[in-house]
């Protein structure tokens, strides 16, 4: 199933500060967690673009950097909206390897009549694995002007569908697409 009016947003500009290294070329599976989330979302999307904070050589897809340098996700998503030729994108961290197709269809279900679709994992909103609409994008640079570069804080400006975690296990039972790699922990027990 292809979702047509959307773009996948890969961010891939992160520190990765208390990973050590960066993430996006973090092995796991014989593949980069980039090429992981790639694939997934090139069997989802027409478009699939990478938010970087500058260029990285030898990726085939798409690349934007940010308008306005260090300002974490939030920038990285304004860039990857700004530059996409679709309504709607869906955004997705480069360190989310276990991303499931049927959760983001199930996702794309609640889009009308809203700026997001967002979901909500143990009561927390999870903004890197959500739709956000084109007509977001002024609030978005509203926010981040104001320099609340929060993504919390840019969804309280936002017409937001939260999507509970009844729905979400519907399609993924254990939430697996929601687990990111953040420590070298993280990457260890993704790797079992």
């Amino acid at each position: 199933m292809s979702i047509e009016d959307c773009t996948a947003l890969i961010l891939a500009g992160g520190d990765s500060r208390r990973m050590g290294q960066d993430k996006a070329t973090l092995v796991l599976d014989g593949k980069s967690l980039l090429e992981r989330v790639t694939g997934t979302m090139q069997a989802i999307f027409p478009r699939v673009i990478v938010s970087v904070r500058q260029q990285r050589v030898g990726l085939e897809l798409r690349q934007v950097c940010d308008e306005v340098t260090a300002s974490g996700p939030l920038a990285g998503l304004i860039a990857g909206l700004a530059q996409a030729e679709t309504p709607w994108v869906f955004a997705v961290a480069c360190d989310m390897p276990f991303v499931s197709p049927a959760l983001v269809v199930k996702l794309a279900d609640f889009r009308a009549g809203h700026q997001a679709v967002v979901p909500m994992v143990g009561g927390h909103p999870q903004p890197l694995a959500a739709f956000y609409a084109a007509s977001a994008l002024e609030a978005m640079r509203t926010s981040l002007a104001s320099g609340d570069l929060s993504l919390r804080g840019m969804l309280g400006k936002l017409d937001v569908c939260f999507v509970d975690e009844a729905e979400l296990r519907a399609c993924d039972p254990q939430l697996r697409s929601f687990f990111d790699l953040d420590t070298p922990q993280d990457v260890a027990a993704a790797r079992q």
